[in-house]
Formats: structure tokens, C-alpha cells, sequence
């Protein structure tokens, strides 16, 4: 019995933590309802009348509609992420964190991820924070060196 005990107690805690954690209730999505009533009059007078109500799910924030995204702004207007943004290139590039022919790219990326997340008004204000640590990793990584002090490209021959 002290055997079948020894066993039967991970699965126990296991399945005591899974119950603890299913009361967890996560937020509802916002919906949209919308009824359309109609009456109609039948050639003998009698009148009827029908109803119809739909509910959707709204697009969450930031999500496509119609296929399309809205266009991004030039700058995200936060000055730590458009400083972090203006020195990307060269401090990438004097660090040495990507190869030459990644960076643009890569920047491309972090542009678009920082416009976007700068127009998410639940992600705006943490946005000043994640770039002047984004820029501290990035001055870490030069090692005192200068984003000017950008290597020459390789030679092709």
C-alpha cells in the first residue's frame, strides 16, 4: 500500500493544482448585438412581424479589419523609442549583433513592432520603459565603443 501511495500522490498534487488554476476566468470579448425587426401585411389584412438578432465578437484591438491595418504613424512620439529607432542601424551594426545583411531587416521589425505597440493604448505607457532598456542592452553590448565606429563591409573577393 505504501507503494501504491508513493505513486498515486504526484498525480493528487497534479490534479489539486489543475483544479486550483480552472476557477481562473478569463475576460470576456466584447460583443456586438444587433436586431433587425421587419412587419409585413398580408392581403387579408393580418398583420406579422419577425425579428432577428445576431451578436459577433468585436475585433480586439490591433486586429486586422476588413484585411487591412492601419497605416502606421512616422514616429511612435515616445522620445526614448524614437532615439532607440534614429541609432538602431549603426550601434547594431558598430556592436556587431547582426550580420551587415540582417540589419535591415531586423530593424524593419522592431519599427514596425514599436509603431504598432505605440498606437496600443494598453501597451503605450510600458513602451517608454521597454525602449530605455532596449537602449541600455544595446550600450552595454558596444562596450564603450561609438555607433559611429561602424565596420567597413567585408570584401566579396
Amino acid at each position: 500500500m505504501n507503494r501504491f501511495t508513493t505513486r498515486l500522490a504526484p498525480l493528487l498534487i497534479g490534479a489539486i493544482a489543475l483544479a486550483a488554476c480552472s476557477d481562473n476566468k478569463t475576460k470576456p470579448e466584447p460583443t456586438t448585438t444587433r436586431t433587425v425587426s421587419s412587419t409585413t401585411t398580408a392581403s387579408g389584412g393580418t398583420k406579422s412581424t419577425s425579428s432577428s438578432t445576431s451578436t459577433t465578437a468585436a475585433p480586439k484591438s490591433g486586429a486586422r479589419t476588413g484585411g487591412k491595418q492601419a497605416p502606421l504613424p512616422d514616429s511612435t512620439g515616445i522620445a526614448s523609442c524614437d532615439e532607440y529607432l534614429a541609432s538602431y542601424k549603426s550601434c547594431h551594426l558598430a556592436a556587431g549583433i547582426y550580420a551587415r545583411d540582417q540589419i535591415e531587416s531586423r530593424y524593419e521589425l522592431m519599427r514596425t513592432s514599436l509603431l504598432r505597440q505605440s498606437q496600443d493604448a494598453d501597451m503605450r505607457d510600458q513602451l517608454s520603459n521597454r525602449c530605455t532598456s532596449l537602449a541600455n542592452q544595446l550600450k552595454e553590448a558596444l562596450h564603450g565603443k561609438s555607433c559611429a565606429d561602424v565596420p567597413a563591409p567585408a570584401s566579396t573577393r
